[in-house]
């Protein structure tokens, strides 16, 4: 079994926002697979599915970003499932928008979610996804930039990334991570 998690914020103002990239290809991905009913569980919205006889629970921590460790440690022990078949997509700066990175382990790169898994399970050792999201522009902050919706010009950008992070997560469960390096790197 795998535990298929997405980074992001709850509440509408937050939908749909770079920052929410997670989220996002959390739901594509459940409608990949026919999860339909999510219930609230271990600070979590989850919902279960089957991928070409792999289980997987989706969720989305619902504790806000920098909080998202707890729901992810609770989330694994709850369902047995190890570090190792722990699947987290997330929002990254440094990779242009419209395309995704695929590793196992690594820091955080000050990104707080993925601190607050880091510091929760006390390893680094497990699955990212990274959806690009690209850089704020001038001397825009990063939060400001983060948390708001990409415009129409950039929509389809965010929109393939998402896609494509919830293709990437189905295939690193049916074929691992090498060949889903291949395909998405």
């Amino acid at each position: 079994m795998y535990l298929v998690v997405g980074l992001g914020n709850p509440g509408e103002e937050y939908a749909h926002t770079r920052h929410n990239a997670g989220f996002d290809a959390v739901d594509r991905l459940a409608e990949e697979v026919g999860a339909r009913y999510w219930k609230s569980e271990g600070g979590a919205l989850t919902a279960k599915g089957s991928w070409r006889g792999h289980d997987m629970v989706l969720a989305k921590p619902q504790s806000y970003m920098n909080t998202s460790g707890g729901p992810v440690k609770t989330l694994l022990k709850t369902y047995g499932v190890q570090p190792d078949h722990l699947i987290v997509i997330h929002d990254e700066l440094d990779i242009d928008p419209g395309t995704i990175r695929v590793k196992f382990g690594g820091g955080h790169a000050g990104h707080n979610g993925l601190r607050s898994i880091c510091d929760k399970l006390q390893t680094r050792d497990w699955f990212r996804i990274r959806c690009g999201i690209g850089r704020p522009p001038g001397r825009m902050p990063v939060v400001d930039w983060v948390l708001s919706r990409p415009k129409r010009e950039a929509e389809e950008d965010f929109a393939q990334a998402c896609d494509q992070a919830s293709q990437a997560a189905l295939l690193l469960m049916e074929h691992g991570l090498e060949k889903t390096q291949q395909q998405f790197n």
